[in-house]
């Protein structure tokens, strides 16, 4: 006996093959405009991400006052030494370097022609460490003040201040800077003592007075020494 197949029943399974698969491809396409849309999101959101992250750089940028800006790119700088005390020193900053202004008391100008034999370069020959018109007894332009980069020439690092004489460094002391990392020592002059790690004095930056009171660091004077 042969089955009968009822062709209504056909039909109604066609039609729901074919629902199916339209809605399967309904389904598709709305992921795919979820995904696309996503994705432009993202897009927008990073470029105004991005646009914030400019408009926060922009204002720090302009937030530096016109000195901070002069000392980052290693314009002149001035320095009021009016207040400085005999027998102290006063820390400026010049190319992001330490610059000491040494304000030496008559007695230390008078010590600094005492211990030349005990100089490595007392002369000041080596004439990379200092403006011609500096290549004197104090390397200075004026006696009893003193202008030098408080960077030591052996590996870079910073002295210690060690102005009074005897203490700590001896009763033969008689004033200048030592550097606690390898013990070299300079005198009040930034001449560096024989047998230290550092082979030449320190640098004397050029510099120049606008006034008695005032030091300009970073530009030559006119004076000789």
């Amino acid at each position: 006996m042969l089955n009968s197949v009822n062709p209504f029943m056909h039909e109604e399974n066609m039609s729901d093959n074919q629902s199916d698969k339209q809605q399967a491809g309904s389904q598709a396409s709305e992921c795919s405009q979820v995904d696309l849309d996503k994705r432009n999101f993202l897009i927008a959101t990073s470029a105004v991400g991005a646009l914030g992250c400019a408009a926060v750089a922009v204002p720090f940028v302009k937030s530096m006052t016109p000195s901070e800006r002069a000392k980052a790119a290693g314009a002149p700088v001035e320095v009021d030494i009016s207040k400085i005390q005999p027998g102290t020193m006063l820390t400026a900053e010049w190319r992001g370097q330490p610059v000491w202004v040494i304000s030496r008391t008559d007695e230390m100008v008078a010590e600094l022609a005492k211990h030349d034999d005990q100089l490595s370069d007392p002369a000041s020959d080596v004439t990379s460490q200092q403006p011609a018109y500096c290549k004197n007894q104090g390397r200075s332009i004026k006696p009893n003040v003193a202008v030098v980069v408080g960077i030591c020439t052996h590996l870079g690092c910073s002295p210690t201040e060690k102005m009074k004489s005897g203490g700590d460094m001896g009763e033969k002391w008689t004033g200048g800077f030592f550097c606690p990392c390898h013990g070299s020592k300079f005198d009040l002059a930034g001449r560096v003592f024989k047998g230290s790690p550092a082979p030449i004095n320190l640098v004397v930056p050029p510099h120049k007075y606008l006034s008695e009171s005032v030091l300009l660091i970073g530009v030559d004077t006119e004076d000789k020494a």
